[in-house]
């Protein structure tokens, strides 16, 4: 491969930083220590033990005395093969608003019916009222707008069976839970307990499960029993793109392969 006229070996690929291949890398760190040289110190010894050379640390901030932030420079020694990296992606063939509106309307030819929530001891709302509130995220409309959706938000801390619930009675084509706080990978367990109790009440064939959240991704999502899973960087129309070209699959009126 050739990136700006030098010949570039992908199964060795290392950060690009002032010329390609020189391995420079920026990070930041926060070491439980008060600041002054010896912390400095420490933050060059951890960074070179992580394989790190030439290591720099380019500033450094106390933080309430006892913590010390960091920004450090160094060249990282190590590569990867590029052509080696095999990625788990959700399926699916990126549609603007007005596409997947029309295809809703052509492909499936009702409106699709979404419940969505954060669920457990979450109380971050940020990511799914990107996804389905009217006013979107990024320039880009929430499922609210969409015509040919008909979205149901039901807010923070909702128990997972009262997620189940509203799904059931307003008979929801597609489930979403966002899923922000990980501390001790709590969202896992609040995951599998959804995925157990949609199977529980019969409704796992009928619905999409979809997960979304920082820590997220569609390996994660499929290991889990669910249909995708969406992480940092997801745009409405990505979800919105995704339920209707798996619903209008598992109708059998569209194929992925197909240019719909």
């Amino acid at each position: 491969m050739t990136v700006s006229g030098v010949n570039l070996d992908l199964t060795r690929v290392r950060p690009y930083g002032d010329t390609l291949d020189d391995g420079w890398v920026q990070m930041s760190l926060t070491l439980p220590v008060p600041s002054g040289p010896e912390a400095t110190r420490a933050a060059e010894a951890l960074c070179e033990k992580m394989g790190l050379d030439d290591v720099r640390v380019v500033y450094s901030r106390d933080i309430a005395g006892t913590f010390t932030f960091f920004v450090v420079y160094g060249k990282c020694v190590h590569s990867v093969d590029f052509t080696a990296i095999k990625v788990s992606k959700v399926n699916m063939r990126h549609m603007t608003f007005d596409e997947i509106n029309e295809f809703i309307a052509t492909c499936i030819g009702r409106k699709i019916v979404v419940v969505a929530a954060c669920t457990g001891s979450d109380a971050h709302t940020v990511g799914i009222d990107a996804i389905i509130n009217m006013k979107g995220y990024a320039g880009e409309y929430g499922l609210e707008r969409y015509p040919w959706f008909v979205a149901y938000n039901l807010g923070s801390q909702v128990p997972n069976e009262a997620l189940v619930a509203k799904a059931i009675e307003v008979g929801a084509d597609a489930i979403l839970v966002s899923q922000v706080v990980t501390q001790k990978n709590v969202h896992i367990d609040n995951l599998t307990n959804l995925a157990e109790l949609v199977e529980a009440e019969g409704i796992r064939d009928k619905v999409l499960l979809i997960m979304g959240g920082p820590r997220i991704d569609h390996e994660l999502a499929v290991e889990l029993g669910y249909d995708a899973g969406f992480g940092p960087g997801t745009l409405p129309s990505h979800v919105g793109a995704f339920i209707a070209q798996e619903l209008a699959r598992r109708m059998g009126v569209w194929a992925p392969a197909e240019k719909a």
